[in-house]
């Protein structure tokens, strides 16, 4: 099976992408999901890559374990976002990653704030940030903390997601190109 290219060239699949119709539920028990993510990595023709990114729900079940053991997984960015409820997940998540015997790269927030340009200001919608605290949960750097932008809510339902060019987006690739340079030393 080949990968869709995206708009900019990004080889991409999902299990939607399979479906006869993109609204129909995927109702599969643990067995099921292990299989299909192992056959992601062994039938789809990716080529020569740079970087595989899976991104996955955070948390403990079926998906990320089969992924840690069929996979060669140099590491795990968590991501999170604003809840109290998740710091109680990332923490298992992070259990997890380790006993695994694979590292946490880093920690991202997502909706950490939502920008307002007319009076310069980050609102912290959901309550003061718990992103450093989560880093230090996770011993690994804060890589980024990602706004509530209505642009990225625009560009995701035009399918443009790629041409998002905040400031945070540019950072987080840089932290991101570096953190992936050290590892492969």
């Amino acid at each position: 099976m080949l990968p869709v290219l995206s708009k900019s060239g990004i080889e991409v699949m999902s299990i939607n992408l399979l479906l006869p119709n993109e609204d129909d539920a995927v109702i599969w028990r643990g067995p099921l999901i292990g299989n299909t993510i192992k056959q992601f990595g062994e039938e789809i023709l990716w080529g020569k890559l740079d970087y595989l990114i899976v991104d996955l729900s955070l948390g403990t079940a079926d998906a990320p374990l089969t992924l840690m053991q069929s996979f060669p997984i140099s590491g795990v960015i968590i991501g999170l976002t604003p809840q109290a409820l998740v710091e109680m997940i990332v923490k298992k998540a992070v259990n997890m990653v380790r006993k695994m015997d694979k590292r946490v790269l880093g920690v991202v927030k997502n909706m950490s704030y939502l920008y307002v340009p007319e009076i310069d200001k980050k609102i912290e919608i959901f309550g003061k940030s718990r992103a450093d605290q989560m880093a230090i949960a996770a011993q690994a750097p804060l890589l980024g903390q990602l706004p509530i932008d209505p642009e990225i809510a625009k560009l995701c339902d035009e399918g443009n997601i790629e041409r998002y060019d905040g400031e945070i987006v540019t950072k987080l690739g840089e932290i991101l190109s570096k953190l992936i340079k050290t590892e492969t030393k």
